[in-house]
């Protein structure tokens, strides 16, 4: 929201905001580990499922039936064409000519797609205290992500999918705060008709190019994921009811620092990383950034 004078600034969406990127970070965790026992695309098709089936078992109790016959559902299914069906592909595909170092660092390009449509198609207003914000969340992860020598014998077009996967991201906030202004102001009908979509698409692509579903459903692979597809679901949940109270300059910045957090976890609770100065620094930079967001507000 924008404020005005004497209009106190709403610390909702901020805190709603710092959920999503907990709740990413932590989904990121569950789908690493069930990548042991599992292949990444396979793991993708089952998070995806999981995140739907999870919405659509709290539908008795969320769902305002009414809401599919409202023009804005269509903005809903278009989101599920591509988010998060295609902008995963994409980033799994810049994963392979890439490498992990390399990809995260583009990917950390996406609050600026976001903050940038916010003030283009959303007309929401970008002060300087957002600026320096977004700037820090974005030099934090920049710092995380350097972690060795990058791969440079890569064809240059390959930068556009990480890159393409970001701005697909950024343009599902945008249109998820459209759709909701529009007509279904719900986060939770949101989520549901996008995740179902992209679930729909996933599978019917996989019959389409004639790829057998081979999905051992007794691996423990499976099951992470599937609990990674369930916090996924929540925090688009979150994401959105933040969305829909306040403006996406403030949230997509805050989102954005869901790497911090995997890290975080990684350290201090799966050990699977030490914390090290780096890690403490990026930290300190994400929480004074979006303290800089909030107090500019």
């Amino acid at each position: 929201m924008t404020e005005g004078v004497g209009v106190p600034f709403d610390y909702v969406p901020l805190m709603l905001a710092t959920t999503a990127a907990l709740l990413f970070a932590i989904g990121s965790q569950w789908q690493n580990i069930g990548l042991a026992t599992i292949d990444g695309r396979t793991g993708a098709m089952v998070s995806i499922t999981a995140a739907a089936g999870t919405l659509w078992l709290a539908a008795p109790f969320f769902m305002t039936w009414s809401y599919w016959l409202e023009p804005a559902v269509l903005i809903f299914v278009a989101i599920g064409l591509f988010r998060p069906a295609l902008s995963a592909n994409l980033a799994v595909a810049g994963m392979r000519y890439l490498g992990p170092t390399l990809v995260s660092t583009l990917a950390s390009t996406s609050p600026l797609f976001g903050t940038a449509m916010g003030v283009l198609i959303l007309g929401e207003m970008y002060t300087l205290p957002l600026a320096i914000g977004t700037g820090g969340i974005v030099v934090a992860v920049l710092l995380l992500s350097k972690r060795g020598k990058v791969k440079v014998d890569w064809p240059f077009w390959a930068l556009l999918l990480p890159v393409g996967a970001a701005f697909l991201r950024a343009l599902g906030h945008v249109l998820s705060k459209i759709g909701m202004e529009s007509g279904i102001p719900d986060p939770y009908f949101a989520g549901l008709v996008g995740f179902t979509v992209s679930t729909v698409l996933t599978w019917s692509l996989r019959g389409v190019r004639r790829e057998p579903v081979v999905v051992n459903w007794r691996a423990p692979g499976v099951k992470w994921f599937a609990l990674g597809g369930a916090t996924m679901a929540a925090a688009i949940c979150c994401l959105n009811t933040g969305l829909l109270r306040g403006d996406l300059v403030v949230i997509a910045p805050i989102v954005a620092s869901s790497p911090i957090f995997t890290m975080l976890l990684s350290a201090l609770v799966f050990h699977r990383e030490k914390l090290t100065p780096k890690v403490i620094v990026a930290t300190f930079i994400v929480v004074g950034s979006v303290i800089v967001i909030a107090l500019g507000r």
